[in-house]
Formats: structure tokens, C-alpha cells, sequence
């Protein structure tokens, strides 16, 4: 299993190859595109992200491995690949390695620089949500 930031180096790397903003945004938009679709059950009121402009919604579970798997859904095509770009690099870890992470990988890609105010309140909104989470779960298992 990678550590999330093995998992932050290769976004950095599969966008460094891209120069083109509009390319990097078609990629977001696949990345998007790839997620498996949120089952019903989970679009609630409760799951969806208070602070984005777009409705998301985030569902996270607490597996008998230890481990987070998070499960998202949003109306926006790009904000559908911006969390798709937060599950690939924190789904699957334990709460300890999401809380203690940096996603500095938001910086280096220059995400937070190309997305519009609300869009990058929106993406603050969605991490902020993702911690929540892993605290929550965190002090479950004590």
C-alpha cells in the first residue's frame, strides 16, 4: 500500500505533464468522470459539504482493516474530479495518516491558484469534511 504521500507524488506527476491549463482541467474532468457513482442511499442532507458552491456529497467508511474509504458525488464536473483527486490520495488509509497528512499536492499542481474563490472554498470544505471524518473515527476506535 502507498502512503499518501507517495500517492500525492504521483498526481503532481501525471499534472506536471500537462502545461496547458485546459488540459489539466480535461484531465480533472476525467479523473472526474472515472468515479464510480455515489449509490443513492448516501445523497443525504447530512453528506452533503456545507461551503461548496456545487452540492457534494462525501461518504466515508470505517472498514474492519483499520482504514477510511471515502465515496463522493458531485453535480460539477470539475469539483467531481477535484475529490476524486482527494479519494485517490487518502481513501484507504487509516485516520492517523489522514489527520497527520499535508495535501500539499493541492500547492503543487497549482489547483488552489486556477480555481475561483468559491471553487477553492469549496475544495478547503471538502478536505475539512474528509478530516472530520477521520477524527470521528479515530475516536471511535478508543
Amino acid at each position: 500500500m502507498k502512503t499518501i504521500d507517495e500517492l500525492q507524488e504521483e498526481v503532481i506527476e501525471e499534472f506536471s505533464e500537462l502545461e496547458d491549463w485546459m488540459d489539466r482541467y480535461q484531465l480533472l474532468i476525467d479523473l472526474g468522470n472515472e468515479q464510480p457513482p455515489l449509490p443513492p442511499e448516501y445523497k443525504t442532507e447530512q453528506n452533503l459539504i456545507e461551503g461548496c458552491q456545487s452540492r457534494v456529497w462525501l461518504w466515508a467508511e470505517y472498514a474492519e482493516d483499520g482504514n477510511v474509504y471515502f465515496q463522493a458525488e458531485s453535480d460539477a464536473l470539475i469539483v467531481k474530479g477535484i475529490i476524486a483527486l482527494l479519494i485517490q490520495v487518502t481513501s484507504g488509509h487509516t485516520p492517523d495518516e489522514i489527520l497527520e497528512s499535508q495535501l500539499y499536492f493541492i500547492e503543487k499542481i497549482g489547483l488552489r491558484e486556477h480555481l475561483s474563490p468559491t471553487r477553492s472554498n469549496g475544495l478547503l470544505a471538502m478536505v475539512k469534511q474528509m478530516r472530520a471524518y477521520a477524527l470521528a473515527f479515530k475516536a471511535m476506535k478508543k
